[in-house]
């Protein structure tokens, strides 16, 4: 693994304006399980929670890439410009326990050529999320 240099990136942080802050916290933190890891308000009511969603990835995707993920996920075309993706330990459980408190379902749980179990919701928040769980040792 190379050295990293002092100007190396350290952390992907997606930000996102959500219109039902409290909702989205909920769903994220609750549901999901993802761990406050800040907490801060200021003046004027703002407001921002960051949450721990353990180790991020960039994932760069052409038009024929997210296309294919679609109809393998979905069956036909419904990406947004950017997807949030979760990798979970159990993705039905995950998925349902989504669903009832409050995403959207898109897509039921499918198994991929690439051996994972995808589902696709959208979210408290307008947030389109694949959450996978990894079936290959």
């Amino acid at each position: 693994m190379e050295e990293a240099t002092p100007a190396a990136v350290r952390q992907l942080r997606l930000v996102v304006q959500v219109d039902d802050f409290e909702e989205a916290v909920r769903f994220y933190r609750d549901t999901l399980g993802l761990p406050v890891e800040l907490h801060v308000e200021s003046e004027g009511g703002a407001e921002v929670v960051i949450l721990d969603a353990g180790r991020a990835t960039l994932e760069l995707s052409n038009a024929a890439q997210v296309e294919l993920i679609d109809r393998v996920e979905v069956g036909r075309p419904v990406s947004p410009k950017f997807r949030l993706a979760l990798e979970v330990t159990d993705a039905d459980g995950a998925t349902r326990r989504a669903v009832e408190a409050g995403a959207q379902l898109v897509a039921e749980p499918t198994r991929t050529p690439w051996d994972s179990l995808n589902a696709r919701l959208e979210t408290p928040g307008g947030i389109q999320l694949t959450l996978f769980e990894e079936l290959g040792g």
